[in-house]
């Protein structure tokens, strides 16, 4: 029974320290869980085939460089907001409730309309509830590389 006691209790510490470790962001003073992508095959699946996401999670996309940007939806089964932010993670452009879509390489692109070299995918929604403006700043946790 001991032995039980521990093993669960282990395993509940192991999972409460993986947590700590998992890489957020903080826009307009809520925190949000975020997966990176940050090379071409990473940023190219994005949130591609996922039924869901919770909602204070995103996926924080880490260009190489500051330029204009441009997302789609191919695949993407849940509506979006995408936030695009400069070198300094200022807010330059937002692309608010894009809806998924099933046209494959059909699907619109939503562009950045401003040099950006982070992007922010988060649930619909959260951009209004948020009340964001351009001039947000986004507020990396530890762990999550700048290449600065």
């Amino acid at each position: 029974m001991r032995r039980l006691a521990f093993l669960a209790l282990l395993a509940l510490s192991s999972s409460g320290c993986a947590g700590a470790r998992q890489p957020w962001v903080e826009l307009a003073g809520h925190r949000y869980s975020v997966e990176l992508a940050v090379d071409d095959a990473q940023r190219a699946r994005g949130l591609m085939f996922r039924d869901a996401m919770e909602q204070d999670h995103g996926m924080l996309f880490i260009h190489e460089a500051q330029e204009p940007q441009a997302y789609w939806m191919k695949n993407t089964k849940i509506p979006l907001d995408i936030l695009y932010f400069d070198n300094d993670r200022k807010l330059v452009a937002q692309q608010r409730n894009v809806p998924p879509c099933t046209l494959g390489d059909a699907c619109p692109s939503y562009p950045s309309n401003a040099p950006a070299r982070y992007v922010l995918e988060l649930n619909a929604g959260q951009a209004d509830k948020l009340q964001l403006q351009d001039g947000s700043v986004l507020v990396f946790g530890p762990g999550i590389p700048t290449g600065k």
